[in-house]
């Protein structure tokens, strides 16, 4: 019984670090941080399919 509230003890704490860890990230995330991913090699077309290889997109009508 004494190794399971141990094993527990220790799951628990280890648990409340990441969770902390994880918190404390979230919380001090500045915006700066947070530009690499609005970069223009992510742009989304506006066109319903995208042409590449000189395939020829299947929703095209003419």
């Amino acid at each position: 019984m004494k190794h399971e509230t141990l094993m527990l003890h220790g799951l628990f704490a280890a648990c409340l670090l990441v969770c902390t860890l994880v918190l404390g990230s979230m919380l001090t995330a500045s915006p700066a941080s947070l530009q690499p991913a609005a970069s223009p090699a992510l742009a989304i077309s506006t066109s319903p399919c995208v042409v590449a290889n000189n395939l020829q997109c299947p929703l095209s009508r003419g």
